[in-house]
């Protein structure tokens, strides 16, 4: 029987051996080839082939200023209009196509699209509501009551009447809106002052749910100083509650 030795090969180097140098060799060049790619394409940008720039990041800049920042890059500016933005200042530019790093030839156009401000804010309709649930509903909508309106209408007391601007108008935010509130209908007829003294005629109005007016003084001989001698509305008049009446009172001549 004849036995067979297994001598090592002349150089030394196992097959496994110079199965893993290659290995080896191959993950060495790999990642110097990601080191490269790495420097060049994200610390050390630059365009890949000749006449190609890279577009700038021109958002939050004014539309001057993004032009002047693509002219440079020899880039052409294409406006794309504006758009409402909640927090971008109007004229700034809130959009870009292509977006910022694209590399891209000399004379590509750059849409722009800039901000028209915040969105506009149309007035609730408050109509036939409580007064103060009306103002609850402008203010909740983003708007203030900048004035509440009290005038005769046939509607009950305290009810939101209209707005000025009506509903529907669109308004930048916290702008003002005045509220027309309803005072009732003129259902009292104004009682006749004419010969009575300040005392009474501020009773008769109270006893009828009216109000008296600062009197004013005018001289007279026709009548008895102190007393009633005009009125304003008239006798007979129809008032809502809580209309004021103003009187004329005689005095010395």
């Amino acid at each position: 029987m004849r036995i067979r030795r297994h001598l090592p090969p002349l150089d030394g180097i196992t097959p496994v051996d110079r199965r893993r140098a290659v290995r080896w060799a191959l993950i060495g060049f790999g990642a110097l080839l990601a080191g490269y790619l790495t420097a060049y394409l994200l610390l050390f940008p630059a365009p890949i082939f000749p006449g190609h720039q890279e577009v700038p990041r021109v958002l939050g800049l004014t539309l001057a200023e993004a032009q002047a920042q693509l002219t440079k890059a020899q880039l052409e500016v294409a406006e794309g209009g504006a758009d409402p933005h909640p927090t971008a200042p109007q004229g700034t530019v809130i959009w870009q196509d292509p977006p910022a790093g694209v590399i891209a030839p000399a004379g590509l156009k750059v849409t722009l699209v800039v901000s028209a401000g915040p969105p506009k804010i149309p007035v609730p309709d408050v109509a036939k509501f409580d007064a103060t649930l009306a103002q609850r509903l402008v203010a909740a909508a983003g708007l203030t009551v900048s004035q509440v309106e009290s005038v005769q209408a046939d509607a009950p007391m305290g009810l939101a009447i209209l707005t000025r601007p009506p509903a529907g108008t669109a308004l930048a935010p916290g702008a003002g809106v005045a509220l027309v509130v309803s005072r009732g209908a003129p259902t009292i007829s104004v009682p006749e002052l004419l010969g009575m003294s300040i005392a009474d005629a501020r009773t008769r109005l109270e006893l009828d749910g009216l109000q008296l007016g600062t009197p004013t003084r005018r001289s007279t001989a026709d009548a008895n100083p102190g007393t009633v001698i005009a009125q304003r509305p008239a006798a007979g008049t129809l008032a809502s509650p809580g209309t004021v009446v103003d009187i004329v009172v005689a005095r010395r001549p």
